[in-house]
């Protein structure tokens, strides 16, 4: 599992964890899509989107691999934001490779893409 250096943690202030320290000795925690409600909390909006943010300042554009971001955060921006870069894609690989789509994430999260 690639462990990305220099990527957050968490988010700022929070206990909202961005990566794990070490892989699940009893499987991967696949990737899923998660439905976010209109009526989520604040604090979990803002922990989505200095998600993407972190995403996109350390990523770009460019296919990332998977590695050590949480899988529970990631499924909270899975099939919209964040998309697979690959065919087939395994959901249950800590090397599976993933992308942002820009363009979701300028409707979602107009903020990112102003920075």
């Amino acid at each position: 599992m690639i462990k990305h250096r220099g990527f957050p943690g968490r988010l700022p202030g929070t206990d909202f964890q961005f990566v794990i320290r070490r892989g699940n000795p009893r499987g991967v925690t696949p990737l899923k899509r998660l439905e976010r409600r209109p009526d989520r909390r604040p604090a979990d909006r803002r922990a989505d989107a200095g998600f993407i943010q972190a995403l996109w300042d350390h990523f770009g554009a460019e296919p990332f691999e998977r590695g050590n971001l949480d899988a529970g955060r990631l499924s909270w921006l899975f099939g919209r934001e964040v998309i697979p870069a690959e065919d087939p894609f395994d959901p249950e690989s800590y090397e599976a490779l993933l992308r942002i789509d820009p363009a979701v994430v300028a409707i979602s999260f107009p903020e990112v893409m102003d920075k």
